[in-house]
């Protein structure tokens, strides 16, 4: 069964990545599970609601992909959609959506955020019925907003709690990804591209952006070292999933001093590092989705080195099918963690580097597939153990310059 879900999870990847491109989903294969599922859902039986954590549809990061994954699917499988905005960046809003939306008649709900754990713990019970499919909420979000919804105090150790006692999954599906994996191949790669004064601008320091961070610093040490070359690595949190002026200062800061690349990791934080690149015609990486047409179109042709990418569309994709497929079974109650299931296609992955990524002779396309092979096959492994400091994934070559936040 196991293997089934793998092949499966690979094939609708594809699909997945042609919807990014087109804005539209194929539709499954003519007698089809998927396709029987389909003719249900355009008959009444589904109807999919996405509800925007704190940004909106237009945040050109998380909600913005996943609003698209989901409305370009439904719409190419019959399926009713609507997206809600909650009035405020509360769980209480947030709940209130779910009110909302379940009294409308959908029932399935796609969430995109760590900040949705406080109401799958609130508002999952009350419909059982209603099908939850949350995106980057892990076990740690889950257990915190448990555990102090029950009047505890959760101590940040997932293993000295069961989560059964303070969250009923039964009804809810939550997809993670291996954030280290792309964070190292994003620092590999500007290393390899020639790029010695590196940067870390990280949103909040919460467990997935520590993570897309220490795998930055693991992958620039280790290109660092094969190369030879000595790296500097300024590292920074901005305490926000936004841009500011007390940022933009920060960033301009660094860029006047040298900084080549900033690998600008949160949200809309990367407008504050866009905005100081673009006074010295220096660079970002972007993440979560391929930020470079965002970007790139904002501030400057070529500012966009790659993007550290997780595979929040194919997610979409593939629990939207599933769940029209009657597989929903297989999936509810688990907490799955998503990241590299082929290392012959690199295109197959829940983690990795997008097709617009600036190539060059350091590091071509077909170092990047080389590259992504070592780390499937487990030739190269990257930790994901937060309880450590950037500093102590440098090695010999790299300088990492810890700064903490900004504010």
């Amino acid at each position: 069964m196991k293997k089934y879900i793998a092949l499966l999870l690979a094939l609708v990847m594809v699909f997945a990545l042609a919807a990014c491109g087109s804005s539209e989903t194929a539709a499954p294969a003519e007698g089809s599970a998927a396709a029987e599922g389909a003719d249900a859902a355009a008959a009444g039986d589904y109807h999919v609601a996405m509800i925007t954590d704190y940004g909106d549809i237009t945040d050109q990061s998380f909600n913005q992909t996943t609003y698209e994954a989901c409305k370009a699917f439904c719409d190419g499988n019959a399926v009713d959609f609507k997206y809600y905005k909650p009035t405020d960046d509360s769980t209480a809003a947030r709940v209130e959506m779910v009110d909302q939306a379940v009294a409308e008649g959908y029932n399935v709900i796609v969430m995109p955020g760590y900040a949705f754990a406080g109401t799958i713990v609130e508002a999952a019970p009350n419909y059982p019925d209603v099908k939850f499919v949350a995106l980057d909420v892990a076990l740690g979000d889950l257990l915190e907003a448990g555990v102090t919804a029950a009047g505890g105090e959760y101590d940040y150790d997932p293993t000295n709690w069961n989560l059964d006692e303070y969250v009923d999954m039964s009804n809810v599906y939550c997809a993670v990804y291996q954030e280290e994996l792309c964070g190292y191949m994003a620092g590999y790669a500007a290393v390899k591209l020639g790029y010695t004064k590196l940067g870390f601008l990280g949103g909040m320091a919460v467990p997935a952006v520590i993570r897309y961070g220490y795998g930055f610093v693991q992958g620039a040490n280790a290109a660092a070292d094969e190369l030879g070359t000595d790296v500097e690595l300024k590292y920074v949190y901005g305490g926000q999933f936004y841009g500011d002026g007390d940022i933009t200062a920060a960033m301009d800061t660094w860029y006047k001093a040298g900084t080549e690349v900033v690998f600008a990791c949160g949200g809309g934080i990367y407008q504050s590092a866009a905005e100081a690149a673009a006074k010295v015609d220096g660079k970002v990486i972007g993440v979560d989705v391929d930020q470079a047409g965002i970007i790139d179109g904002d501030y400057g042709e070529g500012m966009t080195v790659t993007s550290a990418m997780k595979g929040l569309a194919a997610t979409v994709n593939t629990m939207l099918s599933e769940i029209l497929a009657g597989n929903w079974d297989a999936y509810a109650g688990q907490i799955e963690t998503l990241g590299l299931v082929s290392g012959e296609d690199a295109s197959l992955n829940y983690v990795g580097l997008p097709e617009s990524t600036q190539w060059g002779d350091g590091f071509s396309a077909e170092d990047y597939a080389a590259l992504v092979a070592s780390m499937y096959s487990g030739e190269v492994t990257v930790s994901n153990d937060i309880t450590k400091t950037a500093a102590d994934f440098a090695g010999d070559h790299v300088t990492v310059d810890d700064q903490g936040q900004v504010k």
